[in-house]
C-alpha cells in the first residue's frame, strides 16, 4: 500500500508539473509567433539588426564582373506618443567589387540610405499598417567607384496587411540628388518593393519580393526577384532569424548583373 501511495504521489506531482509547464510553453510559442510576424513587417515596433549578404555576377559587356555586399540594416522604433511611432531604417552597404566597372577591384563602404517612417501604433479598422516619411541618401562611400558622390532626398512610404500567417504589401521611395560632385551623374530613382510572405507553424518564413529600381536619368530598370526561406531560432535568450535564398534578374542595365544571384541573412532581435 505504501508503494502504491508513493506512486500516486509521483503521478500527481508530474501532472501538476505539466499543468504548470503547458502555459509556459504556450506563452513561449506565442512569443515566437509574434516575433516572426513582426519580422515580416518592415515598420514593426521591434528593434532588429539584419545582416544581409548578397552575391551577383555577369556584370559588364564581357560578363566577367561580380559583386558581393553585406547590407547592415538596423531598424529602430521610437515611441513619439500613445498613437505614433517613428521607425528608423538604415542601410549601410559593405561592398566588394571585381571588374565592376571593368578593370577595377574595390572594397569598402557604400552610400548610406536612411529612411524615417511616421507610423500609427495600431492598424486601421481594416487592418492596414502604414508609414510615411522622408528618405535620405548620404555620400558615405569610401571610394568614388562604390558610390554616387551625391546627397539625395525624397519621400518614402510603406503599406501592408497581415492576415493569419500571410503578410503582403509594398515599400516605395524616390530619391533626387540635391548636392554633391558636379562631375557625377544626377540621381532620380524610384524604388518599388512589393512583398509577400507566409509563416508556417514552425516559425519558418517563406518570402517573395522584388526590389525594383527605375533610373529616370537613364530610363533603365533593375528588377531582381528574391525568394528567401528564413527560420526563427534562439541562441540562449537571444532570438535570431537566419535565412537563405536566391534571386533572378528579370531586367537590369546593359552592364548590370544577369541571371541568378544569392542572398543569405542573419537578423538579431531585441524585443522590448
Amino acid at each position: 500500500m505504501r508503494g502504491l501511495s508513493e506512486k500516486k504521489a509521483k503521478i500527481l506531482a508530474f501532472t501538476a508539473f505539466l499543468f504548470y509547464l503547458l502555459p509556459v510553453l504556450s506563452a513561449f510559442a506565442q512569443e515566437e509567433a509574434d516575433l516572426a510576424k513582426k519580422l515580416a513587417n518592415p515598420i514593426a515596433n521591434l528593434i532588429s539588426v539584419p545582416l544581409q549578404y548578397n552575391y551577383d555576377e555577369n556584370y559588364g559587356a564581357d560578363d566577367e564582373g561580380h559583386k558581393q555586399f553585406i547590407n547592415i540594416q538596423p531598424v529602430i522604433p521610437i515611441t513619439l506618443n500613445e498613437k505614433w511611432n517613428l521607425i528608423s531604417r538604415t542601410i549601410l552597404p559593405l561592398i566588394d567589387e571585381d571588374d565592376v566597372p571593368p578593370g577595377t577591384d574595390e572594397s569598402g563602404i557604400g552610400d548610406v540610405l536612411q529612411s524615417l517612417f511616421f507610423s500609427p501604433r495600431e492598424p486601421t479598422s481594416r487592418g492596414l499598417i502604414w508609414g510615411v516619411g522622408p528618405v535620405f541618401l548620404l555620400p558615405t562611400a569610401s571610394d568614388d567607384v562604390l558610390g554616387g558622390e551625391k546627397w539625395g532626398i525624397g519621400p518614402t512610404a510603406v503599406g501592408l496587411r497581415q492576415i493569419g500567417p500571410w503578410t503582403y504589401g509594398m515599400l516605395a521611395n524616390h530619391v533626387w540628388s540635391v548636392a554633391g560632385e558636379d562631375d557625377r551623374a544626377d540621381i532620380s530613382a524610384t524604388f518599388l518593393q512589393p512583398f509577400l510572405s507566409y509563416i508556417t507553424k514552425t516559425k519558418t518564413t517563406i518570402s517573395l519580393n522584388t526590389e525594383s529600381t527605375y533610373n529616370w536619368e537613364n530610363s533603365e530598370w533593375s528588377v531582381p526577384v528574391n525568394f528567401v526561406v528564413s527560420q526563427l531560432l534562439k541562441i540562449g535568450k537571444l532570438p535570431i532569424q537566419i535565412g537563405i535564398g536566391a534571386r533572378y534578374w528579370v531586367d537590369s542595365p546593359d552592364a548590370g548583373p544577369e541571371d541568378w544571384g544569392a542572398r543569405a541573412q542573419l537578423t538579431f532581435l531585441f524585443p522590448k
